[in-house]
């Protein structure tokens, strides 16, 4: 068996050096939150020496930010032309979203930047910033555009948009929160089913219109 040369190993580890720090990021961020994490620590966890991170990030700010491009943004777009293809009654659009949104982000170890940021937002004011104009706002408008799309149509009531768009998304947003947070102190997991299931179930009440 013919073996592969040194130096194209090497160029293929080059390439993927970028992701593996990304990765390794997430992780830290996630278990040990933004100030605690050091820029060393990722390069060990990631298998690069403790200067390789800086070729790539200028800082781990810029780290923080490659972590959102990389790993929150494309679920982000899979989202927006999720909702900007759908032709359909409004209340499969809600559903789904909502359960997009959960197997997507919710359920994955980026739901643990919510509580990273919500956490250390006051220390690190540009690092919030950037996760609420880039994920937090556009999924906002996700939200939004359903429940105006229902009311459109005449399923879902009159209602204040931006309002219950906030009420919409905080029970999935202290799901997130919980599960990075009491959920692992006391060893108690939502059930995916039984929470989909209830929170649906309420908004569904809630939002659409009553037939007399």
């Amino acid at each position: 068996m013919t073996q592969e040369p040194a130096t194209g190993r090497w160029s293929r580890r080059k390439q993927t050096r970028p992701s593996e720090i990304i990765e390794a990021a997430l992780d830290l961020f996630v278990e040990r939150g933004f100030a605690a994490t050091k820029i060393e620590d990722i390069a060990k966890r990631a298998g690069v020496t403790r200067g390789t991170p800086y070729l790539y990030f200028a800082s781990k700010e810029e780290l923080f930010k490659a972590v959102i491009r990389e790993g929150l943004l494309p679920r982000i777009e899979v989202g927006e032309a999720l909702v900007r293809d759908f032709n359909g009654p409004a209340t499969a659009l809600l559903e789904e979203v909502v359960r997009f949104s959960w197997q997507a982000i919710a359920k994955t170890k980026l739901a643990g930047i919510a509580k990273l940021v919500m956490a250390e937002a006051g220390n690190f004011p540009d690092v919030a910033k950037y996760y609420h104009d880039e994920v937090v706002h556009r999924g906002q408008n996700l939200v939004m555009y359903t429940l105006e799309y229902g009311v459109k149509r005449g399923e879902f009531r009159p209602m204040d948009i931006d309002y219950t768009m906030r009420v919409v998304i905080a029970p999935i947003m202290m799901a997130m929160i919980w599960q990075h947070s009491l959920g692992v102190c006391i060893n108690e997991s939502i059930d995916d089913d039984r929470f989909l299931d209830s929170y649906l179930s309420l908004l569904k009440c809630g939002l659409c219109q009553r037939i007399d």
